[in-house]
C-alpha cells in the first residue's frame, strides 16, 4: 500500500505507539462509561456551548429510531486518534462527508419536531447558534488579536527605547509616551550616561540579553515559535498537520519573545509572526467550539481568516490583510471565507484602534498622510524603485537559503549561541549609523514623512547634509540586507516584512534625495518643466514609502495586496497609480530570477508536501508514470484478525484499499489505517477474540444507499453455526475514494489534490486497482524533472561551506582559550564546544530540506532544529 517514500507523511514508530496508547486509554474510559448507560464526560468546548447547542451531542435520531450518541462518540474517538498523526494531510473528502452528515441529522431531527408540534423557541435558538457559531467565534478570535497586537506594539517599543535611555517620570514609558506632544525630544527622557562609548557598551548589553532571552525560551518551550510561520501556516491552511504548531505553548512563547526578539535590534519584523500568533490565537479559541473541533477543513477556514486578521493588526491594513490571506496563504477561499476573513480583520483592528497603542490614532507607527500629487516624470524614478525592488528579492532570497543550509547542516546545535551573537553583532555595527541604531519601524516613519512641518531627524529635510545622508542611507540599505540575509531564520521569532520594507525605504529615501538635489540645481530644466513655482516640487517621503513597497512585493512576490496595503497606510488615492508601477515593474523583474517569494521557497527548502497553485506545469506525462504499483490491498473477505494486526504493525502504510479478491483486484473501497486501526481496538476490548476471526470488509447493496462516511458505526460479530466468528469491518469502509485512470494526465491529477484534497488518490483501470498516487509522489516527478532541465553542481557550495565552518570553529577555539587562560582555567568552553560538534558530526546530513520532501517517519527528525522537530513540543 502506501509506502512511506510514497505516502504523504506518517509519524516515527515512537510517536505513533504514544499517541495510539493516549488515545487507547482514552477510548477505553469512554467504552466503559457508555457500558453503564452515560455519555463520556465532555470536553472544555462541550460544556461552553452545552446550554445553546445539545443537538451537537448526538441527541438527533436516526431512521432506525436509535440515538445517535454512540456513532458520534466514535467519531469524536477517531478524530483524537487522528490529532496525534503528525506530518499528515487532512482528508478534505471525508470531513466534507463528515459535516454533511451532521447537517443532514440536525436536518431529520428539525422536521421531526416540526411534525410533531415541538419546535419551541428552545430548539430554534439551537438552530441559530449554530448558524452563528462560526461569527461567534470569528468575532472572539478577532478581538483577542486586537488586544495580543496592541500589547505587544507597547512592549516591543519600550524594549527598543530601554537600550537607549529611560523616562525620569515613569520606568515604565517609552521616549514617545514620556515626550508625548514634543517633537525633538524632552527633559524627562535621559540617555543612560553622558558618556557615549558607556552607552555604546549598554546598548550592546541589552541587545544580547534580549537575544538570548528569545531564543532561551523558545529552544526551551516552543521550538516552533521560531521563525515566521508563514510558510507553515500557508501548508497547515492547505491540509498539513503539524501538531504543536499552532498551540497554545506556541501562542504564549511566541508573543513572549517576540518583543524581546525585536527589541534586541535584530534585522527581524513582527509582521510575519503577526500572522503566526493570529492563527495560534484562532486554533487556540475554535478548539473550544466541537464544530471546528471535529471538522479539520472547517478549522482551516477559521485559520484563513486569522491570517488575514494578523496582517491586519500588523499593518492596520484591514482590506490588505484579506487579500494577502486570498493572494498568498490560502490555496481555497470561498466567498464565505472571504467574508469571515473581512469580519475577522475587522474586529482585529477595531479592537487596536481602541487600544490606541501608540495614543496617536493610527494603528503602526510608520502610517503617514500625503496631502500633495506626483509627476509624471517621476515615472522613470520610480521605475528605479522597482527594479531595485525585483534585484533585492531575489539577492536575499538566493543568499538567504543558503545561510539556511550552512546553519541546518552546522549550526543546529547552537541555536541560543547564534542568535545571542547575531544581536551582539548587529548593535556593534548599527550603532553608529543614525537610521540603523533606531527602531526599523520609526525608522521609517522618519522615513516616510514629508520635511514640512515634521521632525527635522539628523539634519535630514537640511539640504547642506543631503550627501552625507544619502551615503548614510545607502550604507544602511547595504548592511541592513546583509544582516537580513544571515537572521532570517535564526531561532528567534523573526519576520521579513519590516526589515525587507526598512531597507526599502532606506534606499528610495536616497533616491528622493537625489532627486531632490537635481530639481534644486536645474529648477528650469524641461525635465522639471511641470513643477509649480510655490510648491516644493519633490516628496523624498514617497519615494521612500514606493522603496518599502517595491522591496517588499520583491521579497514575497505579491503585488494587489501591497498596493492595497501601502495605500491604507498612506490614505492618498493620488498615490494608487505610482505603487502599481511600482509593483508591477517588481513583479516583472522578480519572474526574470524564478516564482514564488521567501515563504515558498522555505517551503521547498523543508520539504513539506505543498502543491503550489501559483504554479503552471506541463509534464506531458500520464498519471501511470507517477503512481505506485507496488499496493498493499486487503479483500472483502477471508482476512484473519491476526494479519490484519500484522498490517498496521508496519508504519509504511496509511491506508489500504479494498478489493473483491487478491486475484481479480476488482475495487470496492478503501480504509485509513487510523479507521482500521481504531476498529480493531474497539472490537477486541468489547470481546475476547481468536487470531485466526475472519474480518469483513465487504459492503452491502442496502449499505452503498446508507452512510455517507465510513465511520458511522461500530464493526458487528457474527457468529455463524459452526461457531467461528466473523467480523464486520464494512461500515469502516469508504466506498466513495477519489480514483481515476491510469492515462489521466499528471497535471490533472495535481489539480485534483489541490481542489478536491483527499490524502491518496487511487488508479483504476476497467474497475481493477492498479495503482495509487499521492502528493509526494507528484512533488517527487516535479523536482526530478525540474532537476533534469536545470541540472545544477553545489559542489564548491559545499567545499565553501566547509570552509567557513572551519574559520569558525578556529575563532570560536581561539576565544575559548583566550577565556580560560584569563579565567585560570576555572571557565573551559572548548569543552562544551566539542562536545556540540561532535554530537553535530553525528547528526549532520540526518536532516530533512534542501528538496527533500518530508515523510515523517524518519527518525531523525527528533533532532532537526529547523521547525519539525517531534520532541519538546507542547
Amino acid at each position: 500500500m502506501m509506502p512511506s517514500r510514497g505516502g504523504q507523511g506518517g509519524m516515527s514508530s515512537q510517536l505513533r505507539s504514544a499517541s495510539f496508547a493516549s488515545a487507547s486509554g482514552s477510548t477505553t474510559t469512554a467504552t466503559a462509561s457508555a457500558r453503564q448507560g452515560t455519555l463520556r464526560r465532555p470536553s472544555v468546548g462541550s460544556r461552553l456551548s452545552f446550554a445553546v447547542s445539545t443537538a451537537e451531542r448526538g441527541e438527533v435520531q436516526n431512521d432506525n429510531g436509535h440515538g445517535i450518541a454512540a456513532e458520534h462518540q466514535i467519531e469524536e474517538e477517531i478524530a483524537k486518534i487522528k490529532r496525534y498523526e503528525d506530518f499528515t494531510t487532512i482528508d478534505w473528502v471525508q470531513d466534507a462527508a463528515r459535516e454533511q452528515l451532521r447537517r443532514k441529522s440536525r436536518r431529520k431531527k428539525h422536521a421531526g419536531l416540526f411534525d410533531s408540534g415541538q419546535l419551541d423557541w428552545r430548539h430554534r435558538l439551537r438552530e441559530s447558534y449554530d448558524a452563528a457559531q462560526g461569527w461567534i467565534v470569528v468575532t472572539i478570535i478577532g478581538a483577542a488579536i486586537g488586544l495580543n497586537a496592541a500589547f505587544l506594539n507597547i512592549i516591543t517599543e519600550w524594549l527598543a527605547d530601554i537600550k537607549l535611555g529611560y523616562c525620569t517620570t515613569a520606568f515604565y514609558l517609552n521616549e514617545n509616551f514620556c515626550c508625548m506632544g514634543e517633537d525633538n525630544g524632552c527633559a524627562d527622557w535621559h540617555r543612560w550616561t553622558g558618556i557615549a562609548p558607556v552607552n555604546y557598551i549598554i546598548y550592546i548589553a541589552f541587545a544580547t540579553i534580549f537575544a538570548c532571552t528569545s531564543a532561551t525560551l523558545v529552544r526551551s518551550y516552543a521550538p516552533y515559535a521560531a521563525g515566521s510561520g508563514i510558510s507553515e501556516i500557508k501548508c497547515i491552511i492547505a491540509g498539513f498537520v503539524m501538531k504543536g504548531f499552532l498551540g497554545f505553548w506556541t501562542l504564549v512563547i511566541k508573543s513572549v519573545a517576540l518583543p524581546l526578539a525585536i527589541g534586541s535590534g535584530l534585522s527581524v519584523g513582527k509582521e510575519g509572526p503577526s500572522v503566526h500568533y493570529a492563527v495560534c490565537t484562532g486554533n487556540v479559541i475554535s478548539r473550544l467550539f466541537t464544530k471546528y473541533r471535529r471538522n479539520a477543513s472547517k478549522t482551516r477556514e477559521i485559520l484563513s481568516a486569522c491570517a488575514a486578521a494578523g496582517v491586519a493588526v500588523a499593518f492596520g491594513s484591514p482590506i490588505g490583510g484579506v487579500l494577502f490571506s486570498l493572494e498568498e496563504m490560502s490555496s481555497y477561499f470561498p466567498l464565505k471565507t472571504l467574508w469571515r476573513s473581512y469580519f475577522c480583520a475587522l474586529v482585529a483592528t477595531a479592537v487596536l484602534a481602541a487600544m490606541n497603542p501608540f495614543r496617536t490614532g493610527q494603528l503602526v507607527m510608520f502610517q503617514v498622510k500625503y496631502d500633495r500629487s506626483w509627476h509624471f516624470f517621476e515615472v522613470v524614478f520610480y521605475i528605479i524603485l522597482g527594479v531595485f525592488g525585483g534585484l533585492y528579492g531575489a539577492l536575499v532570497m538566493k543568499w538567504n537559503l543558503r545561510a539556511q543550509a550552512f546553519r541546518k547542516k552546522y549550526l543546529a546545535n547552537y541555536a541560543i549561541l547564534e542568535a545571542t551573537l547575531l544581536a551582539a553583532a548587529t548593535a556593534i555595527v548599527c550603532y553608529p549609523n543614525s537610521f540603523l541604531r533606531i527602531d526599523m519601524t520609526e525608522s521609517m516613519e522618519i522615513l516616510f514623512l514629508e520635511c514640512e512641518g515634521a521632525e527635522d531627524y539628523q539634519g535630514l529635510c537640511e539640504s547642506e547634509h543631503r550627501l552625507r545622508n544619502v551615503l548614510s542611507l545607502l550604507l544602511a540599505t547595504v548592511v541592513r540586507t546583509f544582516f537580513v540575509i544571515i537572521s532570517y531564520g535564526c531561532k528567534v521569532p523573526a519576520g521579513i516584512f519590516v526589515p525587507s520594507m526598512a531597507i526599502g525605504a532606506a534606499f528610495g529615501r536616497s533616491v528622493g534625495i537625489v532627486v531632490q538635489a537635481l530639481y534644486d540645481a536645474n529648477p528650469q530644466s524641461v525635465f522639471f518643466s511641470a513643477c509649480q513655482p510655490d510648491v516644493p516640487c519633490i516628496t523624498p517621503g514617497t519615494y521612500a514609502f514606493l522603496g518599502a513597497a517595491a522591496a517588499l512585493s520583491g521579497i514575497m512576490h505579491i503585488t494587489v495586496s501591497v498596493v492595497v496595503i501601502m495605500f491604507e497606510l498612506t490614505g492618498a488615492l493620488d498615490y494608487i497609480l505610482p505603487t502599481m508601477i511600482v509593483v508591477g515593474v517588481t513583479k516583472a523583474v522578480s519572474e526574470l530570477f524564478g516564482k514564488g517569494g521567501i515563504a515558498d521557497r522555505m517551503i521547498w527548502f523543508s520539504g513539506f508536501p505543498y502543491l503550489d497553485n501559483k504554479e503552471e506545469h506541463n509534464f506531458g506525462v500520464p498519471v501511470s508514470r507517477v503512481m505506485i504499483t507496488d499496493v498493499v490491498s486487503i479483500p472483502t473477505a477471508g482476512m484473519t484478525l491476526q494479519a490484519v494486526e500484522q498490517l498496521l504493525s508496519k508504519d509504511s502504510y496509511q491506508g489500504f484499499p479494498i478489493v473483491e479478491d487478491e486475484h481479480s483486484k476488482i475495487l470496492v473501497g478503501y480504509i485509513g489505517r487510523t479507521e482500521l486501526r481504531y476498529a480493531v481496538d474497539r472490537v477486541k476490548r468489547e470481546r475476547s477474540l481468536s487470531p485466526l476471526a475472519k474480518c469483513t470488509f465487504a459492503i452491502s447493496s442496502s449499505g452503498l444507499d446508507s452512510a455517507i462516511t465510513p465511520m458511522s458505526q461500530s464493526a458487528t460479530i457474527n457468529f455463524d453455526s459452526t461457531s467461528s466468528t466473523s467480523i464486520d469491518f464494512s461500515r469502516y469502509v469508504d466506498t466513495t475514494p477519489v480514483s481515476v485512470h491510469p492515462r489521466l494526465p499528471l497535471e490533472t491529477v495535481m489539480e485534483l489534490f489541490r481542489k478536491i484534497g483527499p490524502r491518496v488518490i487511487l488508479i483504476e483501470y476497467h474497475g481493477q486497482l492498479a495503482g495509487l498516487v499521492t502528493v509526494k509522489d507528484c512533488l517527487k516527478y516535479q523536482f526530478k524533472v525540474e532537476a533534469a532541465e536545470n541540472p545544477r553542481d553545489d559542489s564548491h557550495l559545499d567545499e565553501g561551506q566547509e570552509k567557513l565552518w572551519v574559520l569558525i570553529s578556529r575563532a570560536a577555539g581561539w576565544v575559548s582559550d583566550k577565556v580560560s587562560s584569563a579565567s585560570g582555567g576555572r571557565i573551559r568552553l572548548r569543552d562544551s564546544l566539542e562536545q556540540d560538534r561532535s554530537a553535530l558530526l553525528r547528526d549532520r546530513g540526518t536532516t530533512a530540506g534542501n528538496g527533500r520532501i518530508l515523510d515523517g517517519t524518519e527518525d531523525d527528525l527528533v533532532d532537526d532544529e529547523d521547525g519539525v522537530e517531534l520532541e519538546n513540543r507542547r
